[in-house]
């Protein structure tokens, strides 16, 4: 069956009405998904799943009318993000005009160059760390903890509203997804910061003839002329004149007088380096943070090991495990229609090989599925391994359902689900005298997550 790949936003969707029904399922209308029918494959697929969650999350918006509510969290970030992009804006434009001195027509180079690229740089740097180190703290840490302030998260009753909007800001600005937004946001904002004092000052230059000048008190004499030299060197090579070391001398404060070629030099030595040192160095973060933000969308998935989703997929998954046979049938070929046939939903491969885990005589497993070992002990323990390790086909896990997932019983499953190459799977086995609550079985999802088994093979009898 042909399933389509859903979008990121589609699950954030998805997200947002389970943390709605959390909460308010009394208040939702369920009258359009009661006609909904469970899946007619045995086996588990995750993008089967998600096409059914997307079509009763679709029917619920539009039976409750929560577009809008779902649309807002997103709608209030666009806000935010021309709010930002405008203060980078303004803030750009404050610092160029005040380090241009209109009175006495000069323009103090390096205090300029400062105000713009030196707080730039020292953002640059903080999110390289921040990304580098995963340093939460440093590329989308300060927006996490800001949504933790927000008034709908202090709320004793929450609305539908606030709730859709605390679950888009978990799926869309927290973790990975949410550092590389934020980071587009940052790069965007320094852009614009940049881009700013850049345009007003050679708005400035075109409208007035400025002599620049640097000063300096506490560093030698020629430690900026030589900067000067350093800074220029990329753009010698991009053929763009410079200051020469007269013309940067001649430069010092104190100095009345520039020819036009010296203004020049100095005007192609500060565009140059506003582009080369801060906007094209941000221009590639930029480029590559949109890059891995739209990889990480396309890698999100849906964790579904909370109880919604675990209840969900007994509800819209078909649960019918399909007995394959593992063995040759013996009785093959004498009396073809006494010979037993497997039923048509099919939920195991053909090859699996089954190995209980600790289970006592009551344990009942599914029809034709025949356990080749009970792990008991340590004898049982070391068969079992040296079976699994030559297995050809994939590892089936039966554990009682019932029973509390503990540390032992993890550490034997992740040891065995490590002898083997093959995808493992693990059946819940459950008895009559002993009904499993939601609890105990989440905490088997929760353990088969731990051990490297994928929701998906997880099955319940």
């Amino acid at each position: 069956m042909s399933v389509k790949k859903h979008s990121f936003a589609d699950l954030v969707r998805i997200e947002q009405l389970r943390k709605i029904e959390s909460v308010k399922a009394d208040d939702l209308s369920y009258a359009s998904i009661k006609d909904l029918s469970r899946s007619t494959h045995g086996d588990f697929h995750y993008s089967e799943f998600i096409h059914r969650l997307a079509i009763r999350t679709k029917r619920l918006i539009q039976d409750n009318a929560l577009d809008s509510a779902l649309q807002q969290p997103y709608k209030h970030y666009r806000r935010a993000h021309h709010i930002c992009l405008g203060i980078g804006i303004l803030l750009g434009g404050l610092a160029a005009s005040q380090a241009v001195s209109g009175e006495s027509s000069t323009l103090n180079i390096y205090w300029l160059l400062a105000v713009l690229l030196g707080f730039n740089t020292i953002s640059l740097l903080l999110w390289l760390s921040g990304v580098m180190l995963n340093l939460q703290s440093l590329s989308s840490g300060i927006v996490a903890q800001l949504a933790s302030w927000l008034p709908y998260r202090h709320k004793k009753e929450p609305t539908i509203a606030s709730l859709a909007t605390q679950s888009w800001w978990e799926s869309c600005l927290t973790g990975e997804v949410g550092k590389w937004r934020v980071s587009v946001l940052t790069h965007k904002f320094w852009l614009a910061y940049l881009a700013a004092g850049m345009v007003l000052l050679v708005l400035l230059m075109l409208a007035k003839q400025y002599n620049f000048i640097w000063g300096t008190t506490l560093l030698p004499d020629n430690t900026l002329p030589k900067l000067t030299q350093i800074l220029g060197a990329p753009l010698e090579a991009m053929g763009l004149t410079i200051p020469s070391d007269p013309q940067t001398v001649a430069s010092r404060i104190g100095i009345s007088k520039q020819d036009a070629d010296t203004r020049a030099a100095w005007a192609n030595f500060l565009i140059g380096v506003l582009l080369v040192y801060g906007f094209f160095p941000r221009l590639l973060m930029l480029g590559l943070s949109r890059l891995m933000q739209a990889w990480r969308e396309r890698r999100f998935k849906l964790d579904l090991y909370l109880p919604y989703y675990i209840d969900l997929r007994q509800r819209l998954m078909a649960r019918e495990i399909r007995a394959e046979i593992i063995d040759a049938d013996p009785m093959a070929g004498i009396i073809p229609a006494e010979v037993a046939r497997p039923p048509e939903n099919v939920a195991l491969p053909s090859n699996a090989q089954a190995f209980g885990i600790e289970l006592d005589q009551a344990a009942h497993w599914p029809e034709s599925i025949t356990c080749r070992i009970n792990i008991i002990d340590q004898q049982s323990h070391d068969e079992a391994k040296a079976l699994i390790s030559n297995l050809k086909g994939p590892l089936v896990l039966g554990v009682a359902a019932h029973r509390i997932p503990d540390r032992g019983v993890q550490r034997l499953i992740k040891e065995l689900v490590d002898s083997t190459d093959k995808k493992p799977w693990l059946i819940l086995l459950s008895k009559p005298s002993a009904p499993v609550s939601s609890t105990r079985e989440f905490a088997w999802f929760r353990l088969a997550e731990t051990c490297g088994i994928p929701a998906e093979h997880v099955i319940t009898q």
